[in-house]
């Protein structure tokens, strides 16, 4: 049965399904919209997708160094209160660092939570385009005022080895829509907060028992399988099943096997719903 839900912002996305719900949060710099795509082949299985938008997000690099990685959590815990109101069941996930927050969410509100799905997890930038010496920037970054002054710009191939989408991504970062692409450049300041809150994910880890699905890519560019993607299968208080794809970059929600993605997620959320919650959810399917 279709019901109302009211967004908190206007570039969030939601559609409406059935009580069976799903929370999609977008990444670091990244957009309510990079969540869209998944959300509407989603949707037409039966769920209700909600993708609220982090705070400090879509506006300016300026309002998003206002922001530290509790304001990102606490936008999230508020959004995943008001979708539990009008749902029955909810699902949780995210894209890079929204995955690393879907973490801290299942750890902060395992009793809201049925199960998560972690699309290309971000817990240490090491894919394959990140400069050696990388290694270096918590420090750097310590050095007062650099965190503010100092933005690092997204490069080629931005996450995606589907060309297409890549040059319309790039036309849109150089647009400076925001809203459509996210941010051209990732604020140093912003860099620092994510580094704590992964440290702190870790931590939690352990003791985090929701049912986990883990997609991420062999070839992603940003964020190694190794340390992202194995590091939560050896380290997550409940093993969870992992799935590596092997013809897309980081942004796997709209690279290349995006529907690969949308049909692994359905058949593991299926997993977790009983007949009567299955059936709750095909009524809100979409011919």
């Amino acid at each position: 049965m279709k019901h109302k839900f009211k967004t908190a912002h206007s570039v969030e996305k939601f559609f409406s399904g059935s009580r069976i719900g799903v929370m999609l949060i977008h990444g670091l710099t990244g957009t309510p919209t990079e969540m869209a795509s998944i959300g509407k082949l989603l949707n037409k299985k039966g769920f209700s997708v909600y993708c609220p938008l982090l705070p400090g997000h879509c506006v300016s690099e300026e309002e998003l160094k206002k922001t530290s990685y509790s304001d990102w959590v606490a936008g999230m815990l508020e959004a995943l209160e008001s979708f539990s109101e009008h749902m029955d069941v909810v699902f949780t996930g995210g894209l890079s660092i929204g995955a690393t927050l879907s973490m801290k969410l299942a750890s902060l509100m395992p009793e809201k939570i049925r199960g998560q799905v972690l699309y290309s997890i971000t817990l240490k930038y090491d894919g394959w385009t990140i400069p050696r010496l990388s290694f270096l920037l918590p420090l750097v970054l310590r050095i007062p005022y650099v965190g503010y002054r100092y933005s690092f710009k997204e490069a080629w191939p931005y996450g995606l080895k589907n060309e297409r989408l890549r040059k319309r991504i790039h036309a849109a970062m150089s647009s400076g829509d925001s809203v459509a692409a996210g941010f051209r450049g990732t604020p140093g300041f912003s860099l620092r907060e994510f580094w704590r809150l992964a440290d702190e994910v870790k931590s939690d880890m352990p003791s985090i028992n929701t049912p986990t699905l883990v997609l991420h890519s062999w070839h992603d560019d940003i964020a190694s399988k190794e340390s992202n993607a194995f590091y939560v299968r050896d380290n997550l208080g409940r093993t969870p099943k992992v799935i590596i794809l092997e013809d897309s970059y980081h942004l796997i929600t709209i690279d290349q096997e995006r529907r690969r993605v949308v049909q692994e997620t359905v058949n593991y959320f299926s997993s977790l719903l009983n007949k009567e919650e299955l059936l709750e959810m095909k009524k809100g399917g979409k011919k």
